[in-house]
């Protein structure tokens, strides 16, 4: 088992010699974690000028899927703007719609897009594709209702972090697979994309405290498929399993050199290109597993920040109605 681990970036090293570190997640610490404060999404809106909606959907199956709806205020309502479908992080266990939201609202910031939030059910109360398909239904709700929300149906980007990027990369091969909506890019930030948890960086990040191990990783594998054998896995809930991955929109990856994902993101990455598809891949050396939202004011975090955005404006199309 690999013990040598590349080197954290040194300003983040420092920020993080003060923070609880944790080597594994069980049920009682997973119970606790979910007590802790939910983000104060309010402190992010003081300085904004945003309209807020708040706007619940039916799963399949009946259940409510809350939405969160943030829009420019004040902006010209006859040009439909782009729109960012986030799917939050939480290694599929915990979190809120609002949890990361500070990263697609520098969008809003950035090109007036509408952010709506999905909140989906967690694991293990939800289990094998019903967190992905919450977070597909949401997206079927906004493009079908793209004109009420002043969305231009052909610039709608899905996006997510860790957990939350394994989501979004489901749900755009759900969407290319049933051939509705139409996605135009795809942001995956360091995404949590393959249940086999067997990469190399997945064993490097093993046997020690950390902000997301291989040992938590399992965890939250678990609790979302059980003992399913790897052949009975679907391939929407662990999208490195896909045979094929052409077809798929213009994708982002990023990554920290210094991450369980690295890997299994790099690959995902590879086999894009391979099918003949676009992506553009960025391995932040030195950065750990959520640097960036953790620490926004790193310099390494901020670099990887701004390289996001610079790809959403060259990707991005005009608007469709111009």
């Amino acid at each position: 088992m690999p013990t040598a681990r590349p080197a954290l970036d040194p300003e983040l090293r420092e920020l993080l010699a003060d923070m609880p570190l944790m080597s594994q997640l069980n049920p009682e610490v997973l119970a606790q974690l979910r007590r802790l404060p939910s983000t104060p999404v309010e402190s992010l809106l003081a300085h904004r000028h945003v309209d807020r909606r708040e706007v619940t959907v039916p799963a399949k199956d009946g259940a409510p899927i809350p939405l969160s709806v943030f829009s420019p205020a004040n902006t010209d309502r006859t040009t439909a703007a782009p729109c960012v479908y986030w799917m939050h992080g939480g290694g599929m266990v915990m979190g809120d719609r609002f949890s990361q939201i500070d990263i697609p609202l520098e969008w809003l910031d950035e090109f007036g897009a509408v952010v709506v939030s999905v909140d989906y059910r967690l694991a293990p109360e939800a289990t094998g594709t019903a967190l992905v398909e919450d977070c597909y239904q949401g997206l079927l709700w906004v493009a079908n209702h793209s004109a009420e929300l002043g969305i231009d149906p052909a610039r709608i980007v899905v996006a997510g972090a860790s957990a939350g990027g394994g989501l979004a990369a489901g749900v755009t091969l759900l969407a290319r697979d049933l051939g509705t909506p139409a996605i135009a890019a795809q942001m995956l930030i360091a995404p949590m994309l393959d249940h086999r948890n067997a990469s190399t960086s997945s064993r490097q990040y093993s046997d020690g405290p950390g902000l997301w191990t291989r040992e938590m990783n399992e965890f939250g594998w678990r609790c979302v498929l059980g003992d399913l054998a790897d052949d009975k896995v679907p391939v929407y809930a662990s999208p490195a399993l896909a045979d094929d991955l052409s077809g798929l929109p213009t994708t982002y990856i990023d990554t920290g050199s210094a991450e369980v994902f690295r890997d299994e993101d790099a690959s995902y990455a590879t086999r894009i290109w391979a099918a003949g598809g676009q992506a553009e891949l960025h391995v932040w050396a030195g950065g750990f597993h959520g640097f960036d939202a953790l620490y926004p004011q790193a310099h390494i975090s901020a670099t990887a920040r701004r390289t996001r955005t610079a790809w959403l404006a060259r990707v991005l199309p005009p608007n469709s109605a111009a």
